[in-house]
């Protein structure tokens, strides 16, 4: 499966948003973003052309590529099912974008980061209602319970991802329980419980070209 190999801080300072694609390293002084928040290259801190509002949406649609990891081809997937799928097309896309495993997983506060998160799925070491799961982009719905196998559960990694997510925020539609590294989705999540820093309206707009 291709996936994006290049350097996760160069994101950040294109997109001029921090992303939190690196993990704890992101809440850290050593954060490349806080360091240089202009834009990567030779220009990136001379660059002052005039944004157009094509260049606006196509920002804004690749931040939400890159803050969940996609490239080009799925990320247009999960917008025809949007699109097809009642209710607003911008909030469908981004209900399916977090319905994602990985995504679900990092949620949880059981990896560090997105990536960290796909990894964890699919060596295998996350279960769906008690069946083992190695697609990240598989879709949770609601009712569905998700955990880190027992076997797993002794990992470093996961270990050291469960520890440094004690203080990170939980989103109200996921019961978290650490004890067991487990975790219940409550409902599906609404547009207000979403906190990503995206206009997804503006996604919308560049595919109604």
């Amino acid at each position: 499966m291709a996936r994006y190999i290049g350097a996760e801080c160069k994101l950040c300072r294109r997109e001029g948003v921090k992303l939190f694609l690196k993990g704890e390293r992101c809440y850290k002084e050593k954060c490349a973003f806080e360091r240089r928040s202009y834009a990567p290259g030779q220009h990136g801190q001379s660059r002052r052309a005039k944004v157009s509002e094509y260049s606006t949406q196509l920002r804004e649609k690749q931040k939400l590529k890159r803050v969940f990891g996609v490239l080009e081809r799925q990320f247009k997937n999960y917008f025809k099912k949007a699109e097809m799928a009642k209710g607003i097309t911008g909030e469908n896309l981004l209900q399916l974008l977090v319905r994602r495993l990985d995504n679900i997983v990092y949620e949880m506060g059981f990896a560090s980061s997105r990536v960290q998160a796909r990894q964890f799925v699919r060596h295998g070491h996350i279960s769906v209602n008690s069946r083992r799961v190695n697609i990240p982009s598989y879709l949770v719905k609601s009712g569905d319970v998700i955990e880190v196998n027992e076997k797993s559960r002794q990992l470093e990694g996961i270990k050291a991802a469960v520890a440094a997510g004690e203080g990170r925020s939980i989103p109200k539609w996921l019961d978290v329980d650490r004890t067991n590294f487990k975790c219940s989705v409550v409902s599906l999540p609404t547009r207000e419980e979403i906190m990503l820093p995206v206009s997804e309206h503006l996604v919308v707009e560049l595919y109604s070209r």
